[in-house]
């Protein structure tokens, strides 16, 4: 089932802590350095994000559903292009599994998603956690993986993966 862009999860997203939607997620209350809301907020930069989006909303279909059966519906379409930003629940070993309790809905088999990945015709990039069983996961597949820098949301600094067959333009 296809759903037309919603500015409400943006708006949750900007004022919840850590950008969180899941259950018993709270309001934004010291923000960083103390200003609250601010801290999240900008409003001039969030309006022309959502008036760039607006511009071209014709190019994008959100589908509440299945992504992995999208994937397949689109895999032989070389100018179909995947982001795709999986719940942080592979990587088991390491003992991190963040996407059990940010998400609702964050129950998903990597190995079925690293698999239909693999055959899509169009271009893939994957982010993942920084784990040795995402890291085979992507050998596996024939993927390439580098690490970037994040923070988390308490400004730990972390890294994660960027994963993909082409990952050359991070170094141009």
């Amino acid at each position: 089932m296809e759903q037309a862009f919603g500015g409400g999860a943006i708006l949750k997203n900007r004022t919840f802590h850590g950008g969180i939607l899941a259950p018993g997620a709270t309001f934004i209350k010291y923000g960083e350095n103390g200003k609250g809301l601010r801290s999240r907020w900008y409003a001039e930069t969030l309006a022309k994000r959502i008036t760039a989006i607006g511009d071209i909303r014709e190019r994008f279909t959100f589908v509440c559903g299945d992504g992995i059966e999208v994937m397949r519906e689109h895999a032989r379409k070389k100018r179909a292009v995947f982001f795709i930003d999986p719940p942080y629940t592979a990587g088991g070993s390491n003992g991190k599994r963040a996407g059990t309790r940010l998400y609702v809905h964050h129950e998903l088999d990597h190995e079925r998603l690293f698999a239909t990945a693999a055959k899509v015709a169009g271009d893939v990039l994957l982010t993942y956690d920084n784990a040795p069983d995402v890291r085979e996961l992507a050998a596996r597949f024939s993927f390439k993986t580098e690490c970037v820098a994040m923070k988390n949301t308490h400004h730990a600094k972390m890294t994660e993966l960027l994963i993909g067959r082409d990952l050359h333009w991070l170094h141009e």
